[in-house]
């Protein structure tokens, strides 16, 4: 299984997806309003990074007037104050490549609370390109496994038919990667022939992993989840291969 996939295990694990779902709601309205305005349309037919975030917002059963306001606000229909989508750079303990998103309407609290969580974790901001070198932007399919009886080889000859790039499958899941532009294909390739797809997203994907001992491994895994809990983050991209003992080791904490 995938960093990316650990990672979220392990905050599933750890209860900190239910427990904060007030903040969970702020993040994915967040994703709609800003995939409203990139895409310059409020209707998720003629929008499709719009309707990957609304069909994400769905799944954690965010309610509908919830998501029509974010769209609205994406379309400028608000009244609100217009959000932005920020890039950070810096590094985490063993020198471990980070790459923070954020959506903020307020760039010098953005800026201030990221640089504070960064320091106390023992990381260190980077300059803009530092890292983000080590990062290209991908699709992202999620096909979960549990409970079915999904052949992986299969699913995997499907998905490199329709266009896929990679594929990784665990025991838990199956990862189809794509060229950005390839995934709303992709996704309805696979649907089309049957295959229950869990989720679609726009990831921004290490080309490299890098491995750590354990100590910083989990320094930095602490890291990411202090940068993740701040509102204005939505997400928090690293290049650190997560091992199944630090996994293990985390989650237990």
């Amino acid at each position: 299984m995938s960093g990316h996939s650990k990672w979220h295990s392990i905050r599933r694990t750890k209860g900190v997806i239910d427990q904060r779902r007030g903040q969970l709601f702020t993040k994915l309205a967040r994703d709609i309003t800003i995939a409203a305005r990139a895409g310059g349309s409020g209707d998720p037919e003629m929008n499709f990074r719009l309707r990957l975030a609304v069909d994400k917002a769905k799944a954690s059963n965010m309610p509908a007037d919830n998501i029509q306001r974010a769209i609205d606000r994406g379309t400028g229909k608000g009244g609100e104050a217009n959000l932005e989508e920020i890039y950070y750079e810096g590094y985490a303990a063993g020198g471990i490549a980070l790459l923070i998103e954020a959506a903020t309407d307020n760039r010098n609290r953005t800026n201030a609370d990221i640089r504070a969580a960064m320091t106390k974790g023992g990381g260190s901001p980077g300059e803009p390109g530092s890292v983000s070198w080590m990062f290209a932007l991908v699709g992202l399919i999620t096909i979960d496994r549990a409970g079915t009886s999904l052949d992986a080889d299969e699913v995997m000859l499907q998905a490199i038919d329709a266009g896929a790039s990679d594929v990784d499958v665990s025991d838990e899941v199956i990862e189809v990667y794509t060229e950005f532009r390839q995934l709303a294909a992709v996704r309805s390739a696979l649907l089309a022939a049957g295959i229950p797809v869990t989720g679609a997203e726009k990831l921004m994907r290490a080309t490299t992993l890098v491995q750590a001992d354990t100590a910083d491994a989990l320094r930095a895994l602490r890291l990411i989840e202090r940068l993740e809990d701040l509102d204005d983050v939505q997400k928090v991209y690293s290049n650190l291969e997560v091992t199944d003992e630090v996994a293990e080791q985390f989650a237990g904490a």
